[in-house]
Protein backbone atom coordinates (compact mmCIF):
# COMPACT_ATOMS: atom_id res chain seq x y z
CA UNK A 1 0.00 0.00 0.00
CA UNK A 2 1.65 3.52 -1.05
CA UNK A 3 1.72 6.44 1.67
CA UNK A 4 -0.97 8.07 -0.18
CA UNK A 5 -3.41 4.97 -0.13
CA UNK A 6 -2.44 4.71 3.87
CA UNK A 7 -3.53 9.01 4.59
CA UNK A 8 -6.90 8.26 2.36
CA UNK A 9 -7.86 5.59 4.75
CA UNK A 10 -7.07 7.50 7.99
CA UNK A 11 -9.15 10.71 6.61
CA UNK A 12 -12.62 11.63 7.84
CA UNK A 13 -15.66 10.76 5.50
CA UNK A 14 -15.78 14.18 4.16
CA UNK A 15 -12.23 14.62 3.64
CA UNK A 16 -11.86 11.17 1.68
CA UNK A 17 -14.97 12.40 -0.78
CA UNK A 18 -12.65 15.59 -0.90
CA UNK A 19 -10.14 13.40 -2.39
CA UNK A 20 -12.48 10.76 -4.26
CA UNK A 21 -13.52 14.37 -6.16
CA UNK A 22 -9.69 16.11 -6.89
CA UNK A 23 -9.10 12.97 -8.14
CA UNK A 24 -12.31 12.39 -10.56
CA UNK A 25 -11.31 15.96 -11.28
CA UNK A 26 -7.43 15.54 -12.73
CA UNK A 27 -9.11 12.17 -14.39
CA UNK A 28 -11.99 14.49 -16.43
CA UNK A 29 -9.30 16.82 -17.38
CA UNK A 30 -7.07 14.00 -18.98
CA UNK A 31 -10.36 12.04 -20.54
CA UNK A 32 -12.64 15.47 -21.55
CA UNK A 33 -10.79 18.13 -23.52
CA UNK A 34 -11.87 19.91 -25.87
CA UNK A 35 -10.16 17.09 -28.17
CA UNK A 36 -12.19 14.35 -26.78
CA UNK A 37 -15.06 16.05 -27.64
CA UNK A 38 -13.89 16.70 -31.09
CA UNK A 39 -13.61 12.30 -31.39
CA UNK A 40 -16.76 11.94 -29.76
CA UNK A 41 -18.22 13.69 -32.88
CA UNK A 42 -16.05 12.23 -35.31
CA UNK A 43 -16.59 8.49 -33.72
CA UNK A 44 -20.35 9.23 -33.54
CA UNK A 45 -20.39 10.17 -37.55
CA UNK A 46 -18.14 6.95 -38.01
CA UNK A 47 -21.22 4.97 -36.50
CA UNK A 48 -23.01 5.63 -39.43
CA UNK A 49 -20.82 4.62 -41.73
CA UNK A 50 -21.21 1.52 -44.33
CA UNK A 51 -19.23 -1.71 -43.15
CA UNK A 52 -16.85 -1.25 -46.57
CA UNK A 53 -16.29 2.08 -45.33
CA UNK A 54 -15.30 1.45 -41.92
CA UNK A 55 -13.41 -1.22 -42.98
CA UNK A 56 -11.18 0.69 -45.72
CA UNK A 57 -10.72 3.32 -42.64
CA UNK A 58 -9.40 0.86 -40.47
CA UNK A 59 -7.10 -1.31 -43.07
CA UNK A 60 -5.65 2.73 -43.94
CA UNK A 61 -4.99 3.36 -40.32
CA UNK A 62 -3.34 -0.46 -39.55
CA UNK A 63 -1.23 0.30 -42.96
CA UNK A 64 0.18 3.88 -41.11
CA UNK A 65 0.41 1.83 -38.05
CA UNK A 66 1.95 -0.69 -38.99
CA UNK A 67 4.43 1.19 -40.70
CA UNK A 68 5.49 2.63 -37.83
CA UNK A 69 5.65 0.22 -35.45
CA UNK A 70 8.27 -1.67 -37.45
CA UNK A 71 10.65 1.44 -36.43
CA UNK A 72 11.20 -0.24 -33.29
CA UNK A 73 13.62 -2.58 -32.94
CA UNK A 74 11.08 -5.51 -31.32
CA UNK A 75 9.34 -5.43 -34.65
CA UNK A 76 11.76 -4.94 -36.99
CA UNK A 77 13.77 -7.98 -35.69
CA UNK A 78 9.96 -9.72 -35.86
CA UNK A 79 9.69 -8.89 -39.33
CA UNK A 80 13.66 -10.10 -40.59
CA UNK A 81 12.71 -13.35 -38.56
CA UNK A 82 9.09 -13.70 -40.83
CA UNK A 83 10.92 -12.61 -44.21
CA UNK A 84 8.39 -9.64 -44.62
CA UNK A 85 9.11 -6.08 -45.94
CA UNK A 86 6.70 -3.56 -44.09
CA UNK A 87 5.40 -2.94 -47.63
CA UNK A 88 3.78 -6.70 -47.61
CA UNK A 89 1.38 -5.80 -44.99
CA UNK A 90 -1.56 -3.94 -46.21
CA UNK A 91 -4.24 -5.12 -44.68
CA UNK A 92 -5.51 -7.29 -41.89
CA UNK A 93 -5.61 -10.36 -43.50
CA UNK A 94 -1.58 -9.33 -44.33
CA UNK A 95 -0.68 -9.82 -40.78
CA UNK A 96 -1.22 -13.25 -40.00
CA UNK A 97 2.09 -13.95 -41.57
CA UNK A 98 3.49 -12.59 -38.33
CA UNK A 99 3.19 -14.36 -35.16
CA UNK A 100 0.66 -13.46 -32.29
CA UNK A 101 2.11 -11.61 -29.02
CA UNK A 102 1.53 -12.48 -25.34
CA UNK A 103 1.24 -10.24 -22.61
CA UNK A 104 4.70 -12.13 -21.15
CA UNK A 105 6.42 -11.12 -24.43
CA UNK A 106 4.77 -7.54 -24.06
CA UNK A 107 6.29 -7.33 -20.23
CA UNK A 108 9.67 -9.20 -21.01
CA UNK A 109 10.32 -6.75 -24.27
CA UNK A 110 8.93 -3.57 -23.32
CA UNK A 111 11.94 -1.76 -23.76
CA UNK A 112 12.64 -2.55 -27.52
CA UNK A 113 8.68 -2.44 -27.95
CA UNK A 114 7.97 1.11 -27.03
CA UNK A 115 8.14 4.01 -29.47
CA UNK A 116 10.82 7.08 -28.73
CA UNK A 117 10.46 10.34 -29.67
CA UNK A 118 7.15 10.86 -28.49
CA UNK A 119 7.06 14.29 -26.58
CA UNK A 120 6.50 13.61 -22.73
CA UNK A 121 3.45 15.57 -22.76
CA UNK A 122 1.89 13.55 -24.88
CA UNK A 123 2.14 10.46 -23.10
CA UNK A 124 0.02 8.82 -20.40
CA UNK A 125 0.93 6.08 -18.56
CA UNK A 126 -1.98 3.06 -18.40
CA UNK A 127 -1.96 0.16 -16.74
CA UNK A 128 -4.34 -3.48 -16.80
CA UNK A 129 -5.78 -4.88 -14.17
CA UNK A 130 -6.14 -8.45 -15.12
CA UNK A 131 -8.46 -11.31 -12.85
CA UNK A 132 -5.73 -12.94 -11.66
CA UNK A 133 -3.78 -10.08 -11.33
CA UNK A 134 -1.30 -10.27 -13.99
CA UNK A 135 -1.49 -6.70 -15.07
CA UNK A 136 1.04 -4.48 -16.50
CA UNK A 137 2.44 -0.49 -17.07
CA UNK A 138 2.50 0.48 -20.31
CA UNK A 139 2.77 4.00 -21.79
CA UNK A 140 -0.20 5.27 -24.37
CA UNK A 141 -1.20 8.63 -25.81
CA UNK A 142 -3.31 11.45 -24.81
CA UNK A 143 -4.72 11.10 -28.51
CA UNK A 144 -5.28 7.24 -28.00
CA UNK A 145 -6.93 7.87 -24.53
CA UNK A 146 -9.40 10.87 -26.27
CA UNK A 147 -9.87 8.04 -28.62
CA UNK A 148 -10.89 5.17 -26.67
CA UNK A 149 -13.00 7.32 -24.47
CA UNK A 150 -14.91 8.41 -27.33
CA UNK A 151 -15.62 5.20 -28.63
CA UNK A 152 -17.02 3.88 -25.54
CA UNK A 153 -19.13 7.32 -25.17
CA UNK A 154 -20.50 6.96 -28.31
CA UNK A 155 -21.69 3.39 -26.80
CA UNK A 156 -23.07 5.23 -23.91
CA UNK A 157 -24.89 7.27 -25.53
CA UNK A 158 -26.90 4.89 -27.76
CA UNK A 159 -28.50 4.40 -24.60
CA UNK A 160 -29.43 7.36 -23.89
CA UNK A 161 -26.78 8.13 -21.02
CA UNK A 162 -25.48 11.57 -20.99
CA UNK A 163 -22.24 12.77 -20.40
CA UNK A 164 -23.52 15.20 -17.20
CA UNK A 165 -25.91 12.17 -15.98
CA UNK A 166 -24.93 10.93 -12.09
CA UNK A 167 -23.58 7.16 -12.30
CA UNK A 168 -23.76 5.01 -9.63
CA UNK A 169 -20.50 2.82 -10.08
CA UNK A 170 -20.09 -0.56 -8.56
CA UNK A 171 -16.15 -1.33 -9.34
CA UNK A 172 -13.35 -2.69 -7.95
CA UNK A 173 -11.82 0.68 -6.50
CA UNK A 174 -10.62 1.05 -2.71
CA UNK A 175 -12.67 3.74 -1.35
CA UNK A 176 -14.06 2.42 1.70
CA UNK A 177 -11.46 1.23 4.36
CA UNK A 178 -11.77 -2.07 4.88
CA UNK A 179 -11.23 -1.71 8.33
CA UNK A 180 -14.85 0.06 8.09
CA UNK A 181 -17.79 -1.70 9.45
CA UNK A 182 -20.82 0.66 9.13
CA UNK A 183 -22.06 2.98 6.07
CA UNK A 184 -21.64 4.83 4.14
CA UNK A 185 -20.21 2.37 2.30
CA UNK A 186 -19.28 4.57 -0.48
CA UNK A 187 -17.70 8.16 -1.60
CA UNK A 188 -18.67 11.16 -3.92
CA UNK A 189 -16.79 12.15 -6.77
CA UNK A 190 -18.70 15.38 -7.62
CA UNK A 191 -16.21 16.23 -10.44
CA UNK A 192 -16.98 12.50 -12.23
CA UNK A 193 -20.57 12.97 -10.98
CA UNK A 194 -19.89 9.12 -9.45
CA UNK A 195 -21.08 7.16 -6.44
CA UNK A 196 -18.34 5.08 -5.75
CA UNK A 197 -19.93 2.18 -3.99
CA UNK A 198 -17.20 -0.06 -2.47
CA UNK A 199 -16.65 -3.81 -3.54
CA UNK A 200 -15.86 -5.04 -0.52
CA UNK A 201 -18.34 -4.26 2.03
CA UNK A 202 -21.55 -5.87 -0.06
CA UNK A 203 -22.01 -8.73 3.09
CA UNK A 204 -25.84 -9.61 2.84
CA UNK A 205 -26.08 -7.78 6.03
CA UNK A 206 -24.69 -4.18 4.58
CA UNK A 207 -26.39 -4.74 1.30
CA UNK A 208 -29.68 -3.05 3.21
CA UNK A 209 -27.57 0.49 2.82
CA UNK A 210 -26.56 0.03 -0.67
CA UNK A 211 -30.15 0.29 -1.56
CA UNK A 212 -31.32 2.71 0.70
CA UNK A 213 -28.54 4.83 -0.86
CA UNK A 214 -29.47 4.64 -4.61
CA UNK A 215 -33.17 4.94 -3.45
CA UNK A 216 -31.85 8.25 -1.83
CA UNK A 217 -29.97 9.30 -4.55
CA UNK A 218 -31.58 8.08 -7.58
CA UNK A 219 -28.61 8.02 -9.87
CA UNK A 220 -30.04 7.79 -13.67
CA UNK A 221 -27.09 5.54 -14.61
CA UNK A 222 -25.81 2.70 -12.83
CA UNK A 223 -22.41 1.01 -14.21
CA UNK A 224 -19.93 -1.48 -13.10
CA UNK A 225 -18.77 -5.29 -12.64
CA UNK A 226 -22.17 -7.51 -13.35
CA UNK A 227 -20.78 -9.72 -9.86
CA UNK A 228 -21.75 -6.64 -8.14
CA UNK A 229 -24.59 -5.43 -9.85
CA UNK A 230 -26.22 -8.68 -9.48
CA UNK A 231 -24.87 -8.84 -6.37
CA UNK A 232 -27.43 -6.01 -5.63
CA UNK A 233 -30.18 -7.41 -7.34
CA UNK A 234 -30.28 -10.68 -6.01
CA UNK A 235 -30.52 -9.35 -2.05
CA UNK A 236 -33.55 -6.83 -3.79
CA UNK A 237 -35.65 -9.90 -5.33
CA UNK A 238 -35.00 -11.80 -2.08
CA UNK A 239 -35.83 -9.29 0.29
CA UNK A 240 -38.72 -8.50 -1.97
CA UNK A 241 -37.86 -4.69 -2.46
CA UNK A 242 -37.24 -1.80 -4.84
CA UNK A 243 -35.29 1.42 -5.72
CA UNK A 244 -38.70 2.94 -6.57
CA UNK A 245 -37.64 4.64 -9.81
CA UNK A 246 -36.06 2.92 -13.13
CA UNK A 247 -32.58 3.85 -14.08
CA UNK A 248 -32.22 5.09 -17.62
CA UNK A 249 -29.39 2.02 -18.25
CA UNK A 250 -27.60 0.04 -16.53
CA UNK A 251 -23.76 -0.70 -18.28
CA UNK A 252 -21.26 -3.68 -17.41
CA UNK A 253 -17.76 -3.93 -18.24
CA UNK A 254 -14.61 -5.33 -16.58
CA UNK A 255 -16.05 -9.05 -16.42
CA UNK A 256 -17.96 -11.18 -18.51
CA UNK A 257 -21.59 -10.96 -18.05
CA UNK A 258 -23.46 -13.89 -17.32
CA UNK A 259 -26.61 -15.08 -18.43
CA UNK A 260 -28.03 -15.68 -14.97
CA UNK A 261 -26.69 -11.82 -13.72
CA UNK A 262 -28.23 -10.12 -16.64
CA UNK A 263 -31.63 -12.05 -15.62
CA UNK A 264 -31.40 -10.84 -12.16
CA UNK A 265 -30.16 -7.68 -12.45
CA UNK A 266 -33.28 -7.27 -15.26
CA UNK A 267 -35.62 -8.88 -12.84
CA UNK A 268 -34.66 -6.30 -9.90
CA UNK A 269 -33.94 -2.91 -11.41
CA UNK A 270 -36.31 -3.27 -14.34
CA UNK A 271 -33.38 -2.50 -16.85
CA UNK A 272 -32.00 -5.02 -19.39
CA UNK A 273 -28.15 -4.58 -18.67
CA UNK A 274 -25.94 -3.68 -21.64
CA UNK A 275 -22.47 -4.59 -22.01
CA UNK A 276 -19.07 -3.56 -23.30
CA UNK A 277 -16.01 -5.43 -23.78
CA UNK A 278 -13.07 -3.42 -24.24
CA UNK A 279 -9.47 -3.26 -22.22
CA UNK A 280 -6.50 -0.99 -21.26
CA UNK A 281 -4.56 -2.10 -23.80
CA UNK A 282 -7.25 -1.49 -26.37
CA UNK A 283 -6.94 -4.30 -28.88
CA UNK A 284 -10.41 -4.51 -29.20
CA UNK A 285 -13.73 -3.48 -28.21
CA UNK A 286 -17.29 -4.32 -28.70
CA UNK A 287 -20.66 -2.85 -28.00
CA UNK A 288 -23.77 -3.63 -27.79
CA UNK A 289 -26.37 -1.54 -29.41
CA UNK A 290 -30.83 -1.16 -28.15
CA UNK A 291 -31.09 -4.59 -30.47
CA UNK A 292 -28.74 -6.60 -28.12
CA UNK A 293 -26.06 -7.53 -30.63
CA UNK A 294 -22.50 -6.83 -29.69
CA UNK A 295 -20.99 -4.84 -32.48
CA UNK A 296 -17.21 -4.51 -33.25
CA UNK A 297 -15.79 -1.40 -33.36
CA UNK A 298 -13.56 -1.38 -36.26
CA UNK A 299 -12.71 2.06 -35.78
CA UNK A 300 -10.58 1.57 -32.97
CA UNK A 301 -8.67 -1.48 -33.48
CA UNK A 302 -7.74 -4.30 -35.91
CA UNK A 303 -9.46 -7.34 -34.57
CA UNK A 304 -8.87 -10.81 -35.49
CA UNK A 305 -11.09 -13.95 -34.96
CA UNK A 306 -8.71 -17.18 -34.58
CA UNK A 307 -10.92 -20.04 -34.38
CA UNK A 308 -9.64 -21.82 -31.14
CA UNK A 309 -10.41 -25.89 -31.86
CA UNK A 310 -13.71 -25.61 -30.81
CA UNK A 311 -16.45 -25.29 -32.70
CA UNK A 312 -17.61 -21.84 -33.84
CA UNK A 313 -15.70 -20.64 -31.21
CA UNK A 314 -12.73 -17.79 -31.76
CA UNK A 315 -10.06 -16.16 -30.27
CA UNK A 316 -9.63 -12.59 -29.85
CA UNK A 317 -6.66 -11.02 -31.14
CA UNK A 318 -5.93 -7.36 -32.11
CA UNK A 319 -3.86 -4.63 -33.10
CA UNK A 320 -4.67 -1.09 -30.74
CA UNK A 321 -4.67 1.17 -33.69
CA UNK A 322 -4.52 4.17 -31.50
CA UNK A 323 -1.80 3.90 -29.46
CA UNK A 324 1.48 4.90 -31.55
CA UNK A 325 3.45 4.72 -28.01
CA UNK A 326 3.14 0.89 -27.26
CA UNK A 327 2.24 -0.25 -30.58
CA UNK A 328 0.66 -4.30 -30.02
CA UNK A 329 0.58 -5.77 -33.05
CA UNK A 330 -1.12 -9.19 -33.28
CA UNK A 331 -2.14 -9.22 -29.25
CA UNK A 332 -3.48 -12.24 -28.12
CA UNK A 333 -6.42 -11.86 -25.12
CA UNK A 334 -6.65 -15.20 -24.60
CA UNK A 335 -10.81 -13.88 -24.62
CA UNK A 336 -13.06 -16.11 -26.45
CA UNK A 337 -16.19 -15.42 -28.47
CA UNK A 338 -19.11 -16.82 -30.30
CA UNK A 339 -19.54 -15.00 -33.68
CA UNK A 340 -23.10 -14.19 -35.45
CA UNK A 341 -22.64 -13.32 -39.64
CA UNK A 342 -26.02 -12.18 -39.64
CA UNK A 343 -26.10 -8.06 -40.26
CA UNK A 344 -27.77 -6.58 -37.05
CA UNK A 345 -31.49 -4.65 -38.02
CA UNK A 346 -30.25 -1.64 -35.93
CA UNK A 347 -28.62 -0.43 -39.18
CA UNK A 348 -24.92 0.29 -37.60
CA UNK A 349 -21.46 -1.34 -38.82
CA UNK A 350 -19.27 -3.65 -36.92
CA UNK A 351 -19.36 -7.77 -37.32
CA UNK A 352 -21.13 -8.83 -35.11
CA UNK A 353 -20.38 -10.87 -31.62
CA UNK A 354 -23.09 -13.41 -30.73
CA UNK A 355 -21.26 -13.88 -27.10
CA UNK A 356 -18.36 -13.09 -25.10
CA UNK A 357 -17.40 -17.03 -23.75
CA UNK A 358 -14.32 -15.70 -21.15
CA UNK A 359 -10.75 -16.14 -20.89
CA UNK A 360 -9.13 -19.74 -21.49
CA UNK A 361 -8.96 -20.10 -17.50
CA UNK A 362 -12.74 -19.58 -17.73
CA UNK A 363 -13.29 -23.67 -19.17
CA UNK A 364 -13.59 -26.80 -17.57
CA UNK A 365 -12.05 -29.54 -18.82
CA UNK A 366 -13.06 -33.10 -18.78
CA UNK A 367 -10.78 -36.80 -18.57
CA UNK A 368 -11.04 -36.89 -22.04
CA UNK A 369 -9.78 -33.34 -22.56
CA UNK A 370 -12.98 -32.05 -23.46
CA UNK A 371 -13.09 -27.80 -22.85
CA UNK A 372 -16.45 -26.83 -21.58
CA UNK A 373 -17.13 -23.38 -21.59
CA UNK A 374 -20.15 -20.83 -20.94
CA UNK A 375 -21.24 -22.67 -17.98
CA UNK A 376 -23.39 -19.41 -16.60
CA UNK A 377 -26.11 -20.93 -17.84
CA UNK A 378 -26.54 -23.47 -15.66
CA UNK A 379 -27.56 -20.76 -12.71
CA UNK A 380 -30.34 -18.79 -14.78
CA UNK A 381 -33.26 -20.36 -13.18
CA UNK A 382 -31.38 -21.08 -9.74
CA UNK A 383 -33.36 -18.18 -8.00
CA UNK A 384 -32.30 -19.46 -4.78
CA UNK A 385 -28.55 -18.72 -4.97
CA UNK A 386 -27.07 -15.68 -4.42
CA UNK A 387 -23.57 -16.09 -6.39
CA UNK A 388 -21.55 -18.95 -7.51
CA UNK A 389 -17.75 -19.98 -8.87
CA UNK A 390 -16.91 -23.29 -9.79
CA UNK A 391 -13.71 -24.54 -8.94
CA UNK A 392 -11.44 -26.99 -10.87
CA UNK A 393 -8.19 -28.39 -9.48
CA UNK A 394 -8.19 -31.99 -10.98
CA UNK A 395 -9.63 -32.79 -14.24
CA UNK A 396 -11.73 -35.69 -12.73
CA UNK A 397 -13.59 -33.27 -10.50
CA UNK A 398 -15.52 -30.02 -9.71
CA UNK A 399 -16.40 -28.19 -6.73
CA UNK A 400 -19.35 -25.50 -7.06
CA UNK A 401 -18.96 -22.96 -4.42
CA UNK A 402 -22.21 -21.37 -3.42
CA UNK A 403 -23.70 -18.00 -1.75
CA UNK A 404 -27.28 -19.65 -0.13
CA UNK A 405 -30.47 -16.95 -0.52
CA UNK A 406 -32.95 -17.41 2.40
CA UNK A 407 -34.85 -20.88 1.67
CA UNK A 408 -32.02 -22.79 -0.42
CA UNK A 409 -33.24 -26.41 0.39
CA UNK A 410 -31.64 -29.47 -0.94
CA UNK A 411 -33.84 -29.72 -4.24
CA UNK A 412 -32.15 -26.88 -5.34
CA UNK A 413 -28.42 -28.48 -5.14
CA UNK A 414 -30.27 -31.23 -7.15
CA UNK A 415 -31.18 -28.26 -9.72
CA UNK A 416 -27.50 -27.64 -10.09
CA UNK A 417 -26.44 -30.88 -10.74
CA UNK A 418 -28.94 -31.81 -13.33
CA UNK A 419 -28.03 -28.78 -14.82
CA UNK A 420 -24.51 -29.98 -14.70
CA UNK A 421 -25.09 -33.02 -16.08
CA UNK A 422 -27.07 -31.87 -18.52
CA UNK A 423 -23.73 -29.42 -19.84
CA UNK A 424 -20.28 -32.46 -18.39
CA UNK A 425 -22.18 -35.65 -18.34
CA UNK A 426 -21.06 -37.78 -15.42
CA UNK A 427 -17.52 -38.62 -15.70
CA UNK A 428 -16.77 -35.52 -14.00
CA UNK A 429 -17.37 -35.54 -9.76
CA UNK A 430 -19.66 -32.42 -8.44
CA UNK A 431 -19.12 -31.56 -5.04
CA UNK A 432 -20.39 -28.34 -3.44
CA UNK A 433 -18.64 -25.46 -0.81
CA UNK A 434 -21.28 -23.34 1.22
CA UNK A 435 -19.85 -20.43 1.56
CA UNK A 436 -20.96 -16.80 3.13
CA UNK A 437 -18.96 -14.58 0.34
CA UNK A 438 -16.89 -15.62 -2.85
CA UNK A 439 -14.05 -13.70 -2.36
CA UNK A 440 -13.09 -11.28 -5.50
CA UNK A 441 -9.33 -10.47 -6.84
CA UNK A 442 -7.58 -7.67 -5.95
CA UNK A 443 -8.56 -5.76 -8.68
CA UNK A 444 -12.05 -6.55 -6.94
CA UNK A 445 -13.54 -8.74 -10.02
CA UNK A 446 -15.61 -11.99 -9.18
CA UNK A 447 -13.91 -14.72 -11.46
CA UNK A 448 -16.93 -17.52 -12.59
CA UNK A 449 -14.24 -20.44 -12.86
CA UNK A 450 -10.58 -20.94 -11.22
CA UNK A 451 -8.94 -23.38 -13.06
CA UNK A 452 -6.21 -24.57 -11.29
CA UNK A 453 -5.62 -27.81 -13.72
CA UNK A 454 -1.63 -28.79 -14.13
CA UNK A 455 0.24 -27.01 -16.84
CA UNK A 456 -0.41 -28.19 -19.82
CA UNK A 457 -4.12 -29.17 -19.52
CA UNK A 458 -5.09 -25.72 -20.28
CA UNK A 459 -3.55 -24.74 -23.99
CA UNK A 460 -3.60 -21.59 -26.10
CA UNK A 461 -3.40 -20.67 -29.70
Amino acid sequence: MSTLDTIYGHLPVGFQNIACTLAGWQICRDRYSPDFRRALCEAEERGAWRQEDLERYRDGRFRTFVERAFQTPFYRARLERAQIAPGDIRCLADIRALPTLTKAEVKANQTWLTCNGLPKSALRPSHTSGITGAGFVFQTTVQAVHEQWAVWWRYRRWHGIGLDDWCGYFGGRTVVPVRIHEPPFWRYNLAGRQILFSAYHMSRRNLAAYVDELRRRRPPWLHGYPSLLSLVASYMIDRKCDLGYAPIAITTGAETLLAQQAAVIQKAFGVRPRQHYGMAEAVGNFSECELGRLHVDEDLAAVEFVPNGEAGHYTVVGTNLSNAATPLIRYVTNDHVALDSSVCPCGRPGRIVSSVEGRFEDYIVLPDGTRIGRLDHVFKDAVKVLEAQIVQERNDEIVIRVVRADGYAKRDEQFLIAQMIDRVGTQIRLGFDYVDRIERSRSGKLQFVISALPEGQITSI
